[in-house]
């Protein structure tokens, strides 16, 4: 067996390979030869700076697995290694503690003004009086995104004596409440929060969430740290709150560009600002290094998958037949989850027609990842998903109802969601061999794309509305190019009651719709409900 390191890693990880007749290339061995080492090479470490590209794939005839010592994978192609049969693995959660303690450090920072502090000290100034802090004990943190990396702070805050307020649609309240962790909507947060911190990953529905009017909501005087994603915060909008006191501090590891250049930020003496540094610990890399040399190790030895990232091996002839329901049901998720409002339950998905006699683990993993990767930090994927959804207390079913002997209809997927006050539920199938096309929602018949950028809008069936539709999205320079309408089906009694009955448009556009679109859309009387959707 053969194994190429090709970035340095801890001296523990690459004791760890050594094994009877087993063969390890470290970084100080290659020597610009990696493509030569790869010739005959079973695996493959690298850390960010290795692009794993198909030609790089190439030289690598024998490789069997790719391991990342880091959470991120931009540097590997996927497709390419899927191609090939290798399986790709990354080390999601090893550097949870380093993030979470830099983040209780930030808040003590900002708490007991340690950095004036320091800085006056050097300066040769003793001012004692002006330097008063707070506790933390007794205050209310908001933790936003309860992941790996939220619990961790969530369990560190509540040793200082803090009342922990959280926020994720995708973890329930029994696993919650055995942490803890009171669960909110972000209003309730905005609230009551003395201090918010933020541990979601980047999607159209988190970037920006931190911004003029969201700082309006919170509590005045509270103080926000960020070591999660530059691009959840309008740092223009934070900075003149930082300014005028609404937000009595800030402490920042991460920004929208980096390095820091020019920011409004960096002149703010209420700011604490850090390079970036959560998961830069002695341990932490030790930690990624050693968990994905344990890894790999598992897999050559045993075959034991642990945190891939590509697709699970299936033949050629399998994931080529199932392909189009993989992103059929990725794209069913993702609309459905985006629809929803409330706190998940419970995932639920039923197959029929000849996709029910499959093998539904890819489907099923695809639907929960188009839901999960909503708002998860940790993004889940089609080897993954099931097991991030048991872990955030989310039930998973699954009903199968083969074709009929007889012949009927094609195959059709059905994706609900179950809230504590609501249910959802989309179905769609695959049209002319590759095209997801929307069925229904909530029991409403409309056929629709399912393509990147479309407007969700549920009405009352009242005469009008599409005009007005129409004439708002073309005031806002904004093309058509599907609009699927379809209403709720009535009886006859429900005719008499004269009762204006229910309906929905999904309209396929050019280009992303603002939030100033939406509010536009929600002044027309009839709509009852206007959301951006956007699949990728």
């Amino acid at each position: 067996m053969k194994i190429v390191v090709a970035e340095k890693i801890s001296a523990s990880a690459i004791a760890l390979l050594h094994e009877p007749r087993w063969v390890v290339i470290t970084p100080d061995q290659i020597e610009g030869k990696l493509n030569a080492h790869l010739g005959d090479a079973d695996a493959l470490i690298v850390r960010s700076a290795v692009e794993v590209n198909a030609a790089l794939l190439e030289h690598a005839p024998k490789l069997r697995v790719v391991g990342r010592a880091g959470v991120g994978v931009d540097n590997v192609d996927l497709e390419a290694a899927t191609r090939k049969g290798i399986a790709v693995m990354n080390t999601p959660g090893a550097n949870a503690v380093a993030v979470a303690e830099l983040t209780l450090g930030l808040m003590l920072s900002m708490a007991r003004f340690v950095p004036r502090a320091d800085a006056l000290m050097h300066a040769g100034k003793w001012e004692k009086k002006s330097l008063q802090g707070t506790e933390l004990r007794g205050k209310t943190l908001g933790v936003i995104g309860l992941g790996k990396i939220g619990m961790e702070v969530a369990r560190r805050a509540t040793a200082f004596g803090m009342e922990i307020v959280g926020h994720d649609p995708f973890v329930s309240a029994s696993v919650a409440k055995a942490q803890g962790i009171r669960m909110c909507k972000l209003e309730e947060i905005y609230a009551v929060a003395d201090y918010l911190t933020l541990h979601v990953g980047l999607t159209p529905q988190t970037t920006g969430m931190i911004n003029a009017d969201s700082i309006r909501r919170m509590k005045k005087g509270i103080r926000i740290v960020n070591c999660a994603r530059g691009e959840l915060v309008d740092e223009g909008a934070l900075a003149q709150a930082l300014k005028h006191g609404h937000v009595a501090s800030a402490a920042l590891d991460v920004f929208q560009e980096e390095p820091l250049k020019n920011s409004l930020l960096s002149t703010l003496e209420n700011v604490i600002l850090t390079p970036h540094i959560g998961g830069s610990t002695q341990e932490a890399q030790e930690a990624v290094g050693y968990q994905i040399a344990l890894q790999v190790k598992e897999y050559l030895k045993s075959g034991v998958i642990q945190n891939a990232v590509n697709v699970p091996s299936v033949s050629h002839e399998e994931y080529a037949e199932m392909q189009p329901y993989v992103v059929l049901a990725e794209r069913l998720g993702s609309f459905v989850a985006q629809v929803s409002d409330s706190t998940l339950e419970e995932i639920s998905l039923r197959y029929s027609g000849h996709i029910a006699e499959w093998k539904t683990e890819l489907i099923r993993n695809a639907a929960i990842k188009g839901i999960l990767n909503q708002v998860l930090d940790e993004k889940a994927n089609l080897v993954n998903a099931a097991s991030l959804a048991s872990s955030r207390g989310l039930r998973v079913h699954e009903m199968h109802k083969p074709k009929s002997s007889t012949g009927g209809s094609g195959s059709v997927l059905s994706v609900m969601l179950k809230t504590p006050g609501q249910e959802h539920c989309v179905k769609g199938a695959v049209l002319h061999g590759h095209a997801p096309r929307l069925l229904s929602v909530d029991d409403i018949d409309v056929e629709a794309p399912l393509e990147r950028n479309l407007i969700y809008l549920r009405n009352r069936d009242v005469p009008g509305v599409i005009g007005k539709v129409g004439t708002i999205l073309g005031e806002h320079k904004i093309n058509i190019a599907d609009f699927s309408l379809g209403r709720q089906s009535v009886n006859g009694a429900q005719e008499k009651k004269a009762e204006a009955r229910k309906a929905v448009a999904v309209v396929h556009i050019d280009g992303r719709a603002s939030e100033e679109v939406l509010k536009a859309l929600r002044k027309i009387p009839a709509i009852e409900q206007a959301k951006a959707i956007r699949l990728f």
